[in-house]
């Protein structure tokens, strides 16, 4: 029970049985501890039935759902290897990880029965051999002739515990990433790994018995999974957005007492957005992690005033989620950090040529613990350079002080060297969220014939009247020339990945340049 992730959900129903353990926001539906456990095991031993294979792949196309919550547990107590899917990807992207996977059985919600029915059309093009329909709750949704109804099926198996079929170094799921620079890479994932995730963050994070937990990000990416996770091994109800609205996230704190949460830097600001929102109450709401991106300091002060800990963590995919968290007694005083490494977890900076960094010099991120992923699936050469001696290479630029807190700076490969200056867009972009009338902001570089870059800022405002020559000035006396930013553009929304990353490679694709000189 205790090296397969399965058997945390069995043994928190044993402890907690009438505990609720999850809440579908848009439903309305609630399940016990107990409740979603048997119907984790009804799934598992209706799958065993069926032929379900130890090691086999099954696919994950749904949105924030029960179903995804107890199909992701009643894999694990299977052996099966879990394939959480990004609902936001095309056929032709989905077919590629489907591929590379080798998955065989798909479990898709009915939003996507238009897009599975393409993929099954492709033939073998897919190795997809079994489909389950999700149906819509609130309407009818019949399944396509090649599948089977997901209830139907799941409810014909017996809801009594199964002896757990994957264990210790066995393969728990395949998480692809988001593909930001290419191709999508299978980061592989064990029971130990995602198991050690799950005790790294419960020995750091300030939860309490019967805490009720705001869960908005998807369930196919890593900021979601293992919190999920973390909330059954603590006890903690997951009160879960099928999809995220700032207006609905005030509303779910206020009616389910929620105390804790986790939301990009991008869901905090939308939530300040939402007219009188003070009208919700939120005093029992203690904190909210935060991460994927740079929190804009302003941002996190907003929180810090209405009496809400904004606490900043750091992780990544490759990381099963955690490497740095603040914590609540330092997350004042050292404003603009994402903390220090997980009680678990190592995690040091490097110059360019291996060596640790001192105090305040910048250097790429490497983490080490016993919840790093196994590899990059198919991807031998891909995770011989980023797994090296142990230490995960992130790929992220960040300082370090002489108390081991962290401030991440920016990503490698979006860092803007101009006129042979080291250009952090983060940096940039955190003081034009200071403006009033910016609402977001990204910065790329563009190339430059006299600077061999330049930033260029591109920006959501919340007035039509705000312009280039404003935005110059603001920036003018706020930070080096060199970093000013040598143009502006305005555009309606930033593009974010699902983790609520802004996708520089798109903007540098719409805004290519040349820089102005």
């Amino acid at each position: 029970m205790y090296d397969n992730l399965g058997g945390f959900l069995a043994k928190r129903a044993f402890l907690t049985p009438r505990r609720e353990a999850y809440v579908d926001s848009t439903t309305g539906e609630r399940l016990t501890y107990r409740e979603l456990n048997e119907r984790a095991n009804q799934l598992a031993n209706q799958l065993c039935a069926s032929g379900l294979k130890k090691g086999e792949r099954v696919g994950l196309l749904l949105m924030n759902s029960a179903e995804f919550m107890e199909a992701y547990f009643a894999l694990a107590k299977v052996g099966a290897v879990v394939v959480p899917l990004n609902w936001r990807l095309v056929a032709d992207e989905l077919e590629f990880i489907l591929r590379d996977s080798g998955t065989k059985r798909l479990i898709y919600s009915h939003e996507f029965a238009d897009t599975v029915a393409e993929l099954h059309a492709r033939g073998d093009k897919t190795p997809v051999q079994h489909w389950l329909h999700v149906a819509d709750i609130k309407g009818p949704s019949v399944p396509a002739w090649f599948a089977e109804d997901y209830a139907i099926y799941r409810n014909s198996g017996d809801p009594s515990e199964l002896d757990l079929g994957g264990r210790g170094t066995d393969m728990l799921y395949i998480m692809y990433t988001s593909g930001t620079t290419g191709l999508p890479k299978g980061v592989v994932h064990s029971h130990n790994t995602a198991i050690w995730a799950v005790l790294t963050i419960g020995a750091n994070a300030e939860f309490h018995d019967a805490d009720r937990y705001l869960a908005a990000l998807p369930m196919f990416h890593v900021g979601a999974l293992t919190p999920l996770a973390v909330n059954v091994y603590r006890g903690v109800t997951s009160i879960v957005m099928r999809t995220f609205d700032p207006k609905l996230a005030w509303e779910l704190i206020d009616r389910e007492k929620i105390t804790t949460g986790l939301a990009v830097p991008a869901m905090l600001n939308f939530m300040l957005q939402v007219p009188d929102f003070r009208k919700y109450q939120f005093s029992q709401l203690r904190w909210m992690m935060t991460g994927a991106a740079p929190v804009p300091i302003q941002l996190m002060q907003r929180y810090f005033d209405m009496g809400v800990q904004i606490l900043q963590v750091y992780g990544l995919t490759e990381s099963c989620g955690p490497a740095c968290l603040m914590d609540g007694e330092n997350a004042l005083s050292k404003v603009g950090s994402t903390g220090k490494a997980f009680f678990h977890t190592e995690v040091k900076l490097i110059d360019d040529t291996g060596n640790t960094c001192a105090a305040g010099v910048p250097g790429e991120v490497l983490v080490r613990g016993p919840h790093i992923m196994l590899e990059y699936w198919n991807r031998p050469d891909a995770t011989a350079e980023t797994l090296k001696g142990g230490w995960l290479h992130t790929g992220d630029v960040a300082v370090m002080d002489d108390e081991g807190f962290v401030y991440i700076q920016d990503r490698i490969k979006d860092m803007v060297i101009s006129g042979g200056e080291n250009v952090y867009p983060a940096e940039i972009e955190a003081v034009l969220m200071t403006h009033p009338d910016i609402i977001e902001a990204g910065v790329i570089g563009q190339p430059s014939e006299k600077w061999g870059e330049s930033p260029f800022a591109v920006v959501v405002r919340r007035k039509p009247e705000l312009s280039e020559k404003e935005v110059f000035e603001f920036c003018r006396g706020r930070m080096a020339a060199y970093k000013q930013p040598k143009g502006v553009a305005f555009v309606d929304v930033i593009p974010r990945n699902p983790s609520g990353k802004i996708l520089k490679r798109v903007l540098r694709e719409q805004f290519p340049g040349p820089a102005a000189v």
